[in-house]
């Protein structure tokens, strides 16, 4: 992680996810001394617990969807008349 540690909660979930992976990839390497590493792991916790929210919070949004539109599931076309 050579830039200074963010604080700030990322934007999307896509933001969240690369800057997790880039993170882990410094951690698995070596490359951190160990108060670094420990923010690191910090900053990691935060963005993987914003990853899951945003994937909670899309999985509602689907189901509400399904809902709503009385989706069924799919059935390969057999109900076509």
């Amino acid at each position: 992680m050579g830039r200074s540690a963010h604080t700030s909660p990322p934007k999307t979930f896509e933001d969240a996810l690369s800057e997790l992976e880039t993170i882990v990839a410094s951690m698995e390497a070596g490359q951190l001394p160990l108060e670094q590493s420990l923010v690191a792991y910090k900053r990691g916790t935060d963005l993987l617990q914003f990853c899951q929210k945003s994937l909670q919070d899309a999985q509602q949004q689907v189901r509400v969807l399904t809902e709503a539109n009385t989706l069924q599931d799919f059935n390969g076309g057999n109900d076509l008349g």
